[in-house]
């Protein structure tokens, strides 16, 4: 190949390189494969590595392999970086509004002000500085004023782009860019699991993670760590004209910076107090932490002539959430037995408060991820607990160790019954092979009068175990015998609650027949299985009599999940309690279509999140079945479209991501009446 070629072929290289890149870790959308990316990469190298005159500084190939720096240089920012003043609660969010209306209340400019609500990523900011498009410095905060110059680091992160695309307008002659570099939590947590099995101190939080990450005096430390990175802003720029914060972030899109795709504008405090309390339920939802919503005007404007006070914009504000993680003890590890025999070891922590509320145990799966977590009774350890998510221990913090820490071992005897555990092949749980262990059976009325099962209000844990330890209940089908008569003794109990009780399971008899298959506690059987096995098992006597091969034939359904069943139907016990549940008056059978329906919904693949007014949840998928379609669980590129309701959760970013048409609950009643039509998926 000729000197030109060879030069033409390395600049084609970088840029086939930067464009996937930007497609894989700016859009979550690659075109090529991990093979021919690499392919490319390695050619490059090759390329370089033969002709050194034609290596540029913004390659890709020289993201990694910067000489380690003795300490890091100050660097100046052009224009300071502002710290934000926090509200805690609507009240505070609302008080910060008004004192912006007091100030702006003699500019008619100032009428109809809007915000932008962006994601408040706990991890570390940086700036960076690009000229004539092209990243030139890299710098922490620091005291807001002067940070600390980490360049070389910078240039090891994949979301960073080197060299800023073109996007609508050329690039300014130089712009400081301003956005937030993140661990993100999975990795967060292998990275702390790898670091424990080699006997390294592991890291209280991601944030800290990502600062040690980021600080790193070898940038190819740095490299090894899966850092990723968010922007959302703009420092000095030179020719920038832009108006508001959310072009803003549409420039900073088309230039290449990944851009938080949840950010959202308002046009009142109101609806900005409803989307921060929205973050805050489903932060749980996301593999990033955040610690709160930046609320911002969106006028830039305004926010000059609100100004800033003692260091902080008076045009910002940070809606802070509860914490998610802390730090606490280790104070004992036990096991429970669950409703299928397995056995579960849990933490029991010195009290403390994460995530809205007083945590004093938490999960810690099985005995293998607490072997490779290296926990140990006495370990100060980080506890987790994201929205709804039941709190678990992220890890031990292993350089606080004493010595007198004990590591766990795992009994050999069922402590609820005393029969000897066993761990089938394959699978990383120990069990109680004992069906008739009264740890199990318990577990097993718990799920039986779940939320998602039979749903019986009034019969939490401890009225399930107070009702088997007084004797009057040894199964799920003895609840139905159950009177007030018999309730209203037991402490806590008066004839009130004892009457709401026996209404509560009473209710639960009109549940509808896959609701009843979930709660029968089968194992591998959930509440997405027990709908698909319900439609070729629409009757109890046909669920009995149904073969392992015929429940493999339901969508989902495995050979695995259908042993699964045809074991459980095989017990005679299981078997006579089914009858007393039939006798008992519950629902063990639906109307099914003898073939394909041909309806408004025929081909289609409908999932449904959040809560909807005119159905629940059982009756809006029997209405997409009814209509010819297929009800799912998972988003997917096969979903049609999603119905959303109130309090939804990843699934609408999960159907954002996809191009998947998202429809209310008015557009899914019209397209059940044939008044409306399927909405069509959107064009990549």
């Amino acid at each position: 190949m000729s000197a030109p070629d060879t030069a033409a072929r390395a600049a084609a290289l970088r840029e086939l390189i930067r464009d996937a890149s930007h497609r894989y870790y700016v859009l979550d959308d690659p075109t090529v494969d991990d093979a021919v990316y690499d392919d490319w990469v390695r050619e490059l190298e090759a390329i370089e590595a033969a002709h050194p005159d034609l290596i540029t500084g913004d390659s890709p190939t020289q993201r990694v392999g910067a000489q380690p720096s003795e300490r890091f240089e100050s660097h100046a920012h052009l224009q300071p970086m502002l710290s934000l003043a926090n509200a805690r609660g609507d009240d505070e969010l609302r008080e910060w509004n008004r004192r912006i209306e007091s100030v702006l209340e003699q500019d008619a400019a100032a009428a109809g002000v809007r915000y932008v609500v962006e994601p408040k990523i706990d991890g570390l900011a940086v700036s960076l500085t690009y000229e004539d498009g092209v990243l030139v410095t890299g710098a922490t905060r620091g005291d807001g004023e002067v940070g600390e110059d980490v360049t070389s680091n910078i240039r090891t992160i994949k979301a960073v782009p080197l060299v800023m695309r073109p996007g609508a307008t050329p690039p300014p002659s130089r712009v400081e860019v301003r956005g937030e570099v993140y661990l993100p939590l999975e990795a967060f947590a292998q990275f702390n699991e790898a670091r424990a099995a080699e006997g390294q101190p592991t890291f209280a939080n991601p944030r800290n993670a990502a600062a040690g990450s980021l600080r790193q005096l070898d940038p190819r430390l740095t490299a090894e760590r899966p850092l990723s990175a968010w922007f959302y802003a703009v420092g000095a720029a030179d020719g920038l004209d832009i108006a508001t914060q959310h072009e803003v972030l549409q420039w900073l899109r088309a230039a290449g910076f990944p851009v938080n795709p949840l950010i959202e504008v308002y046009d009142d405090i109101e609806a900005v107090a409803a989307a921060c309390e929205g973050w805050e339920k489903r932060r749980g939802d996301i593999d990033y932490d955040i610690d709160g919503a930046v609320v911002k005007v969106d006028s830039l404007d305004l926010q000059r002539r609100l100004g800033a006070v003692a260091r902080a914009p008076r045009w910002a504000i940070a809606y802070k959430f509860a914490p998610t993680t802390a730090t606490t003890l280790l104070r004992n590890i036990r096991v429970n037995v669950g409703r299928t025999g397995a056995i579960v070891p849990w933490a029991e922590l010195d009290p403390v408060h994460v995530g809205g509320v007083t945590v004093e145990r938490a999960t810690l799966h099985n005995q293998d991820d607490l072997a490779r977590k290296d926990l140990r009774v006495g370990d100060t350890v980080i506890v987790q607990r994201a929205g709804d998510v039941i709190p678990q221990v992220v890890s031990a913090l292993t350089q606080r160790r004493t010595g007198e820490e004990r590591p766990f071992e795992m009994p050999t005897d069922c402590p609820a019954c005393g029969t000897a555990l066993v761990r089938p092949d394959g699978e990383v749980i120990w069990r109680c092979p004992n069906r008739s262990c009264p740890a199990q059976l318990v577990e097993s009325v718990i799920h039986f009068a779940s939320r998602g099962c039979m749903d019986i209000e009034g019969l939490g844990d401890k009225t399930v175990q107070k009702l088997f330890d007084v004797g009057l209940i040894a199964n799920v089908a003895d609840l139905y015998d159950l009177t007030a008569e018999q309730i209203i003794p037991l402490e806590g109990f008066k004839d009130q609650s004892a009457a709401n009780l026996i209404a509560g399971i009473d209710a639960s008899r009109q549940r509808p027949w896959p609701r009843v298959i979930n709660a029968l506690g089968i194992r591998h059987v959930g509440e997405v299985t027990a709908d698909a096995i319900a439609l070729v098992a629409p009757r109890l006597d046909a669920l009995l009599a149904a073969s392992a091969d015929d429940l493999a034939r339901a969508e989902g359904v495995g050979p695995v999940v259908a042993e699964a069943v045809t074991g459980f139907l095989s017990s005679d016990d299981n078997r006579a309690m089914l009858d007393r549940l039939r006798a008992a008056g519950l629902t063990v059978e639906m109307d099914v279509p003898d073939g394909p329906v041909d309806g408004p919904l025929t081909g289609c693949t409908v999932v449904v999140t959040g809560s909807l007014d005119g159905f629940t949840r059982d009756e809006a998928k029997r209405a997409v079945i009814a209509a010819g379609g297929k009800s799912t669980d998972s988003v997917s590129k096969k979903t049609t479209f999603v119905v959303v309701g109130a309090d939804p959760g990843s699934k609408v970013q999960k159907a954002e991501k996809a191009g998947v048409p998202i429809v209310d609950e008015a557009a899914f009643a019209a397209i059940l009446a044939g008044a409306r039509a399927v909405p069509a998926a959107e064009q990549p």
